[in-house]
């Protein structure tokens, strides 16, 4: 049945258990995700954090027969579906950087092929009115 319900798990992960058994009859049964040989996939630090489960080996019998239902199986579900939520928003976030670069040469060369237009002689707006003289001041009135 261990092995059944950690089966999900061993399409992407390798994994080491550890079982003690604690004096008062409860046994405490880990499970640490490590990348597999030959996965190219980055995992996350949330992805390999060990599982543990202690309760009386009765318990942890019971629990590991629910499979997918059991505790065991629903962490590695919600597991598996963080780090498939992490993968699409880091292909996300690469799809936006190559997006934005793209962006940024199409406006590059489109910069580079305009021709700046040549100024406009305007009078300027700060400048003394048009029908100023040199010899007197300008007024408001």
């Amino acid at each position: 049945m261990l092995i059944e319900t950690l089966l999900p798990l061993l399409a992407d992960y390798s994994l080491t258990l550890d079982l003690v058994a604690a004096p008062d009859g409860t046994v405490t049964l880990t499970v640490i995700p490590r990348k597999a040989e030959g996965a190219t996939a980055k995992l996350e630090t949330g992805e390999t954090q060990p599982i543990s489960i202690i309760a009386a080996a009765p318990e942890i019998d019971a629990e590991l027969a629910k499979g997918a239902d059991g505790a065991l199986g629903q962490l590695i579900a919600a597991r598996k579906t963080l780090a498939e939520q992490l993968a699409a928003q880091r292909q996300a976030a690469e799809d936006a950087r190559t997006a934005a670069a793209e962006a940024a040469k199409v406006k590059a060369a489109a910069a580079k092929n305009t021709v700046p237009a040549s100024p406009a002689k305007t009078p300027a707006k700060d400048g003394p009115p048009a029908d100023a003289k040199a010899d007197k001041p300008a007024t408001l009135f």
